[in-house]
């Protein structure tokens, strides 16, 4: 009797009571709620770290397949223009392209043979991504970059493509002399003779004269630097047209690739011409 009545003292004293004991059905709830969240959450962050890890993976198997690409080139004794591609035994996920071309320097416009190697992959999301290296192997000499072109296509194009006066460049562009100047200001590149070119001014005449810093770097200061453009362009095409069994459009020209595959160097450029207007 003593003990009980001792007992239901602390139980006064305290306020607790035997129904209090134990969680509510809205507190496990909770809790549960609350746990959920935390563990979607880890769970986020650990596939974020997952395919982060294989992206970067990926990637380091494609630069290392460029870099393996690159060195075997650079061993050569001699090289000429080439266009390899192919998928890699060591690394199945990545495919790899080496391409070897006699391209115009973008500083100075001298024309280079340079190698490209690249390695691409698809990432977690599907995505295509590219590592590319690229060399400058050895400056051409002029009669190299003849040997190279075609005679007949370079008196083609010089024919349709120089302005000697700045006064036909402006009436070419159907804009008056000022408005020429300021182009050229603007950073329309002329030959090293002062003439012009009806490439480079289509540039700023579908800009209406104030082209990207792309579309700048795409201009050519000779006809020679021309004729190699129009070449990659033509390569490129070729290129794409095997990966896709011929079907397909130029993105440039607006021409399905087979068809560009049979046209000389003058159809393109009056192709790029009317495309630019």
């Amino acid at each position: 009797m003593s003990g009980g009545t001792h007992n239901s003292g602390i139980l006064e004293r305290t306020g607790w009571r035997p129904e209090q004991a134990g969680f509510t059905l809205l507190e496990v709830l909770t809790a549960l709620a609350v746990l959920g969240l935390v563990s979607s959450s880890v769970l986020v962050v650990v596939s974020r770290c997952v395919s982060s890890a294989t992206d970067s993976a990926l990637r380091m198997e494609a630069f290392e397949l460029a870099r393996e690409n690159m060195e075997a080139i650079l061993v050569r004794d001699s090289v000429e223009e080439s266009v390899d591609y192919g998928r890699s035994e060591k690394y199945p996920d990545v495919t790899w392209q080496t391409v070897i071309e006699a391209f115009p320097e973008p500083v100075n416009g001298e024309m280079w043979i340079r190698a490209v190697c690249s390695g691409e992959y698809l990432d977690s999301k599907g995505e295509s991504q590219k590592v590319e290296l690229v060399h400058w192997i050895a400056a051409l000499t002029d009669q190299q970059v003849e040997q190279i072109l075609d005679d007949e296509d370079l008196e083609r194009l010089e024919v349709e493509q120089m302005i000697p006066t700045a006064e036909d460049a402006a009436e070419y562009a159907g804009i008056d002399a000022d408005a020429l100047a300021l182009w050229v200001e603007n950073g329309l590149v002329t030959t090293r003779d002062g003439q012009f070119i009806r490439y480079n001014i289509d540039l700023f005449t579908k800009s209406q004269g104030d082209p990207s810093a792309e579309e700048k770097a795409r201009q050519v200061t000779s006809i020679e630097e021309l004729a190699m453009a129009l070449r990659t362009m033509q390569k490129g095409a070729n290129q794409a047209s095997d990966e896709s069994d011929g079907a397909g459009v130029d993105p440039l020209t607006g021409v399905p690739y087979e068809e560009l595959e049979k046209m000389d160097i003058g159809e393109v450029v009056e192709l790029l011409r009317q495309k630019q207007k």
